[in-house]
This record gives structure tokens, C-alpha cells and sequence, in this order.
């Protein structure tokens, strides 16, 4: 065994999807190769004027220099109370349902540590944000995978989910508005959801990373709103998206006090806590003005349209989603999704994610993300259109 062998536990997943799609682009732009990238959510707008300066302030703050709490300051747990009150109408105790976390990624995996063990199933949909599985599979647990299909509204069949994963089941992962596939929450889904958790004794998580980002007069809903929700579920509240706060690693676990009392103990040994200048400018961002979010919902809203209009002009047909900042379409008759994504960056030099990347249900799909300023999205698109039309 050579000194820089993985480990068992690590050669069970596979490379982190983004970090090897990062790597493929800087191989073809090495190369002399000018590559437009569709292919990574990340806003392509700076954080918004009044949450950098509270950036500012809070770091010549001496308070914030010295280790944080894992329980989070005072200010951005109240105002996450506050902001889940206004928006969700859902009240939160904010010493006892409210924990910042160092992004909802990181939020997501030490869940998984804090309440899998082997021989216990985690209910992930597939396709999926990959932590969802991955997650799991580190922590030396089981993953069941929830197909997401168009017949279904690319949700869950939760009826359909086998007797015997129900009852290994510790951990269900959702996700609405959803990633990869822009699906909003079918009416109904978090009722039977919290339906089967109180009957199998697992843990919902709800992966809310899309709310404010949402189309044509739709307003996504919190799952703690859904009655009877908080005595069986958590929600991890990102700011990434939603505040274009993605290197700020700024988010928060809210909802049932026991289960974040559970996570609280884990995370008290792996990490100190978030940076208290990014808690505060975090408090900045979610009790400040709601202009810049709708902003930037109607600048994703005029590439969401020219992105569909285009590959409905190379025949591919979409409906236009109604959250995230992404595009889920089928490929062209005669690809799979790698072969699909393969001809668009060769022939086109665009670079798009195969679905088949977010699990087996995302094979015969491809995502693009809105996030790519207005310029080379257009001349992105015009290579699409000329190349495949």
C-alpha cells in the first residue's frame, strides 16, 4: 500500500462531480480553447452592496476575531427567527431551533455522521445534489435512491419506496425548488412526507437552498410551514443562491431542537463554528431589502427564457422552470446525457453537466445554469444553435 492510498471508506464514492468538471475546463482552456461554461451554479453577480458592508464593519469588529460559537450569535439566530417568521410564517425558538452552519454542503455531510450508522438507509432523490449520496456512503451507511421522473412531477414516488428501506431509513434527503431539475414542490409530497417519517421514525431533511430564487409570480414555501413538520424534520437555509453569497459559506440548520441538539454535538468536534463577521453580515443579508433578490429573479428570468427559446429552435423541448437557477432538459434523440454534453463541448465549446452525474434517473437529461453573465450566455447559446440546429 503507497503512503497516498485512500482509504477504503474514501474509494467507495466517486470524484467530487464539479471538481473534475472544473478540471476538464481548464484542460480545454490550457489548450487554447475558448470554453463557455454552463455548467456550475455560481452567481455571476458580486454579493449585494449591503451585506458586504456589513462585512466590513463586522470585521474591524474585535468581538468577531476570537473564536465562534457553534451555537451562533445572538444577532443572526434572531435573525433567522425573524426571517423565517416574515417569509414562511413558521416561528423558530432561536436558542433551541436555530444553528448557523459553514454552508449547507458541510451542513448536509455532518448530518449524516450525526445520525447514520452501518446497516441504516438514507432516502436521497435521484437525480440529486450529490452530497446526498455521498454523504451517507462516508459515513458507512446505506443509500436508497428515490427515482425523480417527469411522470411523477420529478418528485418521489414515497409510496413506491420498498418496506424494507422504510425501516432502515434514518435520513430522507428533499430538495424544492429542486436541483438538478428545477421542479417545484408537487402538492401534497411534504404532507406524505411527514406522513412516513412519523410512521418509520426517520429524519426529513429539507435542502432549502432555492426558495428566493423562484419565476412568474411563484413564491416556494418552507417544509417547516407544513404542519406537524418541525416534530419530524430539519431544513438547512443556505444564503448562497438566493443572496449571491456562495464563497461566504453562510447557512443555517433550523427546525426539531432534539435533532439539532444531535447535530450541535457532533459538530462541537469537527469544527469551531462560523466566522462571527460572516454571521453578522449573514443578519445583514436576511433582514435587508428584498430589491437585489428580486433583481436578480428577473435577470435569471430573461436568460431562463432565451436559454428555452433556443433549444426549443434545436428541438429540444422544455418547460420553463418556476425555481433554482437552471434549465433540466432531455437530450437529442440518439445521445445519452455524457454523449449529449460531449458534443456540445466539442462541437460548440460549451460546457454543460449530464444528468447522468446526478444519479442513474438523471440519464437522458442535461442541466445548463443561468449564472453566466448576459454576453457569453447569448454567444453560448448562438454556438448551441449553430452547431446542433
Amino acid at each position: 500500500m503507497a503512503i497516498s492510498d485512500p482509504s477504503k471508506r474514501l474509494e467507495a464514492i466517486p470524484p467530487y462531480m464539479f471538481a473534475e468538471l472544473e478540471k476538464r475546463i481548464a484542460a480545454k482552456k490550457e489548450a487554447g480553447i475558448d470554453v463557455i461554461s454552463l455548467g456550475i451554479g455560481d452567481p455571476d453577480r458580486p454579493t449585494f452592496r449591503h451585506i458586504v458592508e456589513a462585512m466590513r464593519e463586522a470585521v474591524g469588529d474585535p468581538s468577531t476575531h476570537t473564536y465562534p460559537s457553534n451555537r451562533g450569535r445572538k444577532e443572526f439566530r434572531e435573525a433567522l427567527q425573524a426571517f423565517y417568521a416574515l417569509r414562511f410564517g413558521v416561528e423558530l425558538d432561536p436558542d433551541d431551533e436555530v444553528m448557523p452552519a459553514i454552508g449547507a454542503k458541510e451542513c448536509i455531510y455532518n448530518l449524516c455522521f450525526a445520525f447514520l450508522d452501518a446497516g441504516d438507509v438514507a432516502l436521497a432523490s435521484d437525480p440529486g445534489y450529490p452530497v446526498y449520496t455521498g454523504g451517507p456512503v462516508l459515513a458507512g451507511a446505506e443509500v436508497a435512491l428515490c427515482p425523480l421522473l417527469p411522470s411523477h412531477g420529478f418528485a418521489p414516488d414515497l409510496d413506491a419506496i420498498p418496506a424494507e428501506k422504510l425501516e432502515a431509513a434514518r435520513l430522507m434527503f428533499i430538495n424544492y425548488p429542486n436541483n438538478p431539475t428545477g421542479a417545484i414542490v408537487p402538492e401534497g409530497f411534504f404532507e406524505r412526507a411527514i406522513e412516513l417519517a412519523r410512521e418509520h421514525d426517520f429524519l426529513v431533511v429539507h435542502d432549502n437552498a432555492y426558495s428566493e430564487t423562484t419565476y412568474d409570480g411563484y413564491v416556494a414555501p418552507s417544509f417547516l410551514a407544513t404542519p406537524g413538520a418541525k416534530e419530524v424534520g430539519v431544513e438547512v437555509f443556505s444564503l448562497s443562491k438566493g443572496f449571491n453569497m456562495t464563497g461566504w459559506r453562510c447557512a443555517a440548520i433550523v427546525g426539531n431542537a432534539d435533532a439539532i441538539a444531535t447535530y450541535w454535538r457532533l459538530k462541537t468536534n469537527v469544527d469551531s463554528g462560523l466566522f462571527d463577521a460572516v454571521q453578522l453580515a449573514g443578519a445583514a443579508a436576511l433582514t435587508g431589502p428584498r430589491e437585489p433578490i428580486e433583481e436578480m429573479n428577473a435577470l435569471y428570468q430573461r436568460r431562463r427564457d432565451l436559454v428555452i427559446a433556443a433549444l426549443r429552435d434545436v428541438g429540444v423541448e422544455v418547460e420553463p422552470p418556476k425555481g433554482t437557477i437552471y434549465i433540466w432538459a432531455p437530450v437529442l434523440e440518439g445521445h445519452t446525457s455524457t454523449s449529449f454534453a460531449e458534443l456540445v463541448l466539442e462541437d460548440a465549446g460549451v460546457v454543460v453537466s449530464p444528468g447522468s452525474m446526478y444519479g442513474p434517473s438523471g440519464e437522458g437529461f442535461f442541466r445548463i445554469s443561468l449564472t453566466t453573465p448576459d454576453a457569453r450566455l447569448s454567444e453560448a447559446i448562438e454556438r448551441i444553435r449553430e452547431h446542433l440546429a
